[in-house]
């Protein structure tokens, strides 16, 4: 394996070196459609039948889907082409360029989740795609790390993908079948101004949202006893209240206050319920105190993830791992193809305790390993009876 694990890392310094930073915010936002090509190219070579589909800013933003042999189901195999901003300060080597210390590849992108399509390539070495009875798809998706925009236009297309998806996220080699959704919210509450020595002269948008908060941990507490979740490490929903503003001086009325929140959502508990009654509490408290608000959510909400723990895939990569499937509480892209009919997973050779931060790196012994289980899995999902 030297040799195969040597083309890895030369693949993998190849996509490092290519930036592809997606971010809410433009100003870090960038393309990747040079990731997309570099696929192409390798995919193609080996036999893939190669398509694109633009993605929100197309031609700057694209989905790559690369299928060989042909018919339905079949395997899926899938990783986002992004990368979060960096901290260039705060690496000890260049982030884009990919550096080994002590068995380890450093490099933006290097656990999540780059390195998954270099290996993907790897386990198809010497791979006869005569032997296939069903088809194997490679996915490379836009915008993972910020607004999901390509998993999301692949449900809008109704793209058919196949029976079984493997999200190479970084996992540490463990199956995970379940994860929650996230809600951000924002609560905007508009009242009167007025001075502060007459109350009644004004509607005090701070007094309104106190109401507001009040209701909001009720509902916590009660989404908590209505939704419980043994699975999760915390076992139910979560709401968090994460940023308050309003007001502009003490001797005025406040005239308008805003509130930022977020939701972690077990599977049970469904995004049109949580944000339909969390839009009553504000509503109804905006009504008894005379005032106006509105709950605002400013990026779509990302579902949970719920693949049956029996699923055979689950199955499978448990007993090629030798670990047990668990839960995270991240979020991935799984809901989304699970949406298109099928059964996901999330495993990958990274680690999620060394992403997003500076000094990213994959484990080489990971990545041996992860080829290893790859070859088996295409073998047992797509050419056996």
């Amino acid at each position: 394996m030297p040799d195969t694990l040597e083309l890895v890392r030369q693949r993998l310094g190849e996509l490092v070196a290519l930036p592809s930073v997606s971010c809410v915010d433009p100003a870090h936002d960038m393309a990747n459609v040079a990731v997309v090509d570099r696929l192409a190219e390798w995919f193609g070579a080996a036999g893939f039948a190669i398509g694109r589909q633009p993605v929100s800013r197309a031609p700057d933003k694209a989905n790559l889907i690369a299928r060989l042999g042909s018919g339905e189901g079949g395997l899926v195999l899938s990783g986002h082409t992004d990368t979060v901003p960096y901290d260039a300060a705060g690496w000890d080597s260049d982030p884009f360029e990919l550096s080994e210390r002590d068995g380890r590849w450093y490099g933006l992108g290097s656990a999540d989740m780059k390195c998954f399509f270099p290996v993907v390539l790897a386990a198809l070495e010497g791979f006869d795609a005569s032997r296939l009875r069903r088809p194997l798809t490679l996915l490379a998706t836009a915008d993972e790390e910020s607004s999901m925009a390509g998993a999301r236009c692949l449900v809008d297309e109704g793209v058919p993908l196949g029976d079984y998806a493997l999200i190479g996220e970084p996992t540490a080699l463990v199956p995970i079948h379940k994860h929650k959704g996230i809600v951000i919210g924002r609560i905007e509450i508009v009242g009167r101004s007025g001075h502060s020595s007459e109350p009644a002269l004004g509607i005090n948008a701070l007094d309104c949202m106190h109401d507001v908060i009040a209701d909001l941990r009720a509902w916590r507490a009660a989404a908590a006893e209505r939704f419980p979740d043994g699975d999760f490490k915390v076992p139910g929903p979560t709401l968090n209240l994460g940023r308050i503003e309003g007001g502009d001086s003490p001797n005025r009325i406040c005239a308008r206050c805003e509130l930022l929140f977020d939701i972690r959502l077990v599977p049970a508990l469904a995004i049109a319920d949580a944000v339909g009654e969390i839009g009553d509490i504000v509503r109804r408290r905006c009504a008894e105190a005379g005032a106006t608000g509105q709950l605002v959510l400013p990026m779509a909400p990302m579902p949970a993830l719920e693949t049956p723990a029996d699923s055979r895939l689950v199955g499978m990569l448990e007993a090629l791992s030798g670990n047990p499937a668990r839960t995270v509480a991240f979020a991935t892209e799984g809901p989304f193809f699970n949406a298109l009919g099928c059964e996901s997973v999330v495993f990958g050779p990274g680690d999620i305790a060394v992403a997003h931060q500076p000094n990213e790196y994959v484990e080489v012994a990971r990545v041996a390993r992860m080829i290893d289980i790859l070859r088996t899995l295409i073998e047992r999902m797509c050419c056996d009876d």
